[in-house]
């Protein structure tokens, strides 16, 4: 596929080069794959907010120089010593997290926290040798979350890449390797909601509606949509949505508004905002005796969760979520396959699209607010 084997390749990638600043498209040098590491062309790619969070570097280690983007679809283009399960030509999903195979979390079937490969947003280099395989003019530009697929080629862990059908559209299923698989995963391996049962959903971003998603692939009667922003609630109903819930519109808190729609409180929740009031209103929002909630969204470091612990003796279930408890290579590919098979919809998330060369608009869109996913293509 590629003459470039072994080779450095130059190509055009967004560089941020200091915080809060637009991106700067340049040409850059990438360096072959080394051990256990993959190169890949991205052929799309799509903004998440975690890109703008650690673009903006408000609440985080700044790093930069830095190459963004984390949800992206490519196509193998070289791979490194070690590497047996991928060549030149296979389809992959990059993923922020990974699944090394080796380690106690990757041997559980309860866990996705790879030891090895599990998400570090200050490392700026590869696990191998503590290098960037990014440079411009001999400087080293560092890399994002493993991913950096805000470049033409990028270099990927191998137990970073999920290979996929290659039938499948990667101008689509790309946004599944962040946000979307994130929200779904959360309800259909977490919450687990039964057909007919209530589920609150807070949040309905593009995660929170991925979320409700995966409630309407579950049979859930209701689906309560809770957003501080009505702006959001036409759509949501697209997701399974039943009904909206503003709590700027009562003077209560908004888990007795749910537990008085439901008869008590919903059977499960599930928080996609990562502020502390809204975990705590999914929590206590549920119904004693069975109610399950399940937090995704990522709290400021300092927030603290508060809640009477006879919420949690009168059998009432909280859990954590990490990527929706996939584990990359190994599930990935599977809902990918949910997608192929019609189950699960994926266009409607797809609001915008953008040329690389404008992918300053992808992040003034998501800065206003508007739309849910926005695909860059990669070349144009």
């Amino acid at each position: 596929m590629s003459t470039n084997v072994g080779q450095v390749i130059r190509c055009k990638a967004a560089v941020a080069w200091e915080a809060g600043k637009p991106l700067v498209i340049e040409e850059v040098e990438v360096a072959p794959p080394e051990k256990m590491e993959v190169r890949i062309k991205i052929l799309f790619t799509s903004l998440c907010h975690t890109d703008v969070y650690f673009w903006e570097a408000k609440g985080q280690n700044p790093v930069f120089p830095r190459i963004l983007g984390h949800e992206a679809g490519g196509i193998v283009e070289s791979v490194g010593e070690g590497v047996t399960e991928l060549q030149p030509g296979d389809h992959v999903l990059p993923v922020f997290t990974g699944e090394c195979r080796d380690c106690a979390h990757c041997k559980s079937e309860e866990s996705n926290m790879c030891d090895l490969l599990r998400i570090n947003t200050d490392r700026g280099v590869m696990i191998h040798d503590q290098k960037s395989r990014f440079s411009i003019n001999g400087k080293p530009i560092f890399h994002f979350v493993g991913t950096s697929t805000f470049s033409e080629y990028t270099v990927v862990h191998v137990g970073c890449l999920a290979k996929i059908n290659p039938l499948a559209p990667l101008d689509k299923v790309c946004v599944l390797s962040c946000g979307i698989s994130t929200g779904l995963g959360a309800t259909l391996n977490v919450a687990k909601p039964k057909k007919g049962s209530s589920v609150a959903i807070f949040g309905l971003g593009a995660v929170g509606l991925a979320a409700a998603e995966g409630a309407r692939i579950a049979g859930a009667s209701r689906i309560i949509g809770v957003d501080l922003n009505a702006n959001r609630f036409e759509l949501a109903k697209k997701f399974g949505v039943t009904e909206c819930v503003n709590p700027k519109d009562y003077t209560k808190p908004v888990q007795e508004v749910i537990a008085e729609m439901t008869n008590g409180g919903v059977d499960r929740s599930v928080e996609c905002t990562g502020h502390i009031d809204a975990m705590i209103s999914a929590f206590e929002c549920v119904h004693d005796g069975w109610g399950v909630a399940v937090l995704v969204g990522v709290p400021h470091k300092d927030a603290v969760f508060k809640t009477n612990p006879v919420n949690l003796l009168n059998e009432r279930t909280l859990k954590g979520t990490f990527f929706g408890n996939y584990k990359p290579r190994s599930d990935l590919p599977s809902v990918v396959e949910k997608y192929m098979n019609k189950e699960l919809e994926v266009e409607k998330f797809i609001t915008h699209q953008v040329p690389f060369s404008e992918i300053n608009k992808a992040f003034d869109l998501m800065l206003k607010g508007e739309g849910l996913r926005c695909i860059i293509r990669m070349g144009a």
